[in-house]
């Protein structure tokens, strides 16, 4: 990957910080309408995401919040005949430069989606299946890169010992923290999660919260949720989507208890969505 496309933080990404007095952005959404066809469902999106924080995305079902999430990596790239208008940044340089190579952004940029999905492999083979497919095959250096990220995934002491048996003899919610060990052994920057608790039961749940406030000391995390007290507990920031319109971004506390908006208001207490 080209410099254009590996950068630090520049200047003026340094020095942007949005309209709510965040941080500086990490991630700066500009103006930013997507559509599929003929169907536009993102409108004039403008966003400042900062970085090593939790930043939620929320709104009742098509509302956007996961197209979104999905544009950030591109991945919308792989449905035909899409097309978006405005930018998106992160640390200052567009992800749609055409000097970047759409592989190396998704190394920077990793995705925990809804479903769990280990492959049809051993334990250990999960989480360095990337690595492999780089070409990076020194034993120790595999061994340290699976016990470090089931570390970061808070999974090893409970699977330290059967590393070499199938993902599929994992629970569901050991699955999803093994997906997250495999997002996460790259060393990307940013890491993507799309309602990941979904099909979880809450003591499931409650793990894969507490692994979020842990790995917000490494990661910059954007998560999808439709569960209005989870967003509550994990995130830092939260952004509420209608009918693919920004409706309103603050802090969490603020959204949660003193909302600008009165359609925040109606749905975070549950009078529609």
């Amino acid at each position: 990957m080209s410099t254009a496309t590996s950068p630090t933080m520049s200047p003026s990404a340094a020095a942007s910080t949005s309209d709510q007095g965040f941080d500086p952005a990490y991630i700066q959404i500009k103006d930013f309408s997507f559509s599929y066809g003929p169907a536009k469902v993102l409108h004039h999106l403008n966003l400042d995401i900062p970085e090593r924080q939790v930043t939620a995305f929320i709104g009742p079902s098509g509302c956007g919040k996961s197209t979104l999430l999905r544009n950030l990596n591109r991945m919308n790239d792989l449905v035909d005949g899409v097309r978006h208008e405005g930018d998106i940044l992160v640390a200052g340089h567009s992800i749609y430069d055409p000097l970047l190579e759409v592989i190396a952004l998704r190394k920077r940029i990793g995705m925990v989606f809804q479903k769990s999905n280990p492959f049809p492999k051993s334990i250990y083979e999960n989480v360095i299946y990337a690595l492999r497919v780089a070409g990076r095959n020194r034993k120790s250096e595999l061994d340290e890169v699976v016990e470090q990220s089931l570390k970061g995934a808070a999974l090893w002491d409970e699977v330290k010992d059967r590393l070499h048996e199938s993902a599929f003899g994992l629970s569901g919610g050991q699955q999803q923290r093994l997906c997250i060990a495999r997002a996460i052994a790259n060393r990307p920057e940013i890491l993507l999660m799309d309602e990941p608790c979904s099909a979880l039961d809450p003591i499931a749940t409650a793990k894969i919260e507490e692994l979020i406030h842990e790995l917000k000391r490494d990661f910059t995390i954007v998560i999808v949720t439709h569960n209005m007290q989870q967003a509550a507990r994990v995130s830092d920031r939260t952004a509420f989507f209608y009918l693919g319109k920004l409706i309103e971004y603050d802090q969490t506390p603020n959204i949660f208890q003193n909302p600008a908006n009165a359609q925040t208001e109606a749905y975070v207490s549950g009078r529609f969505g």
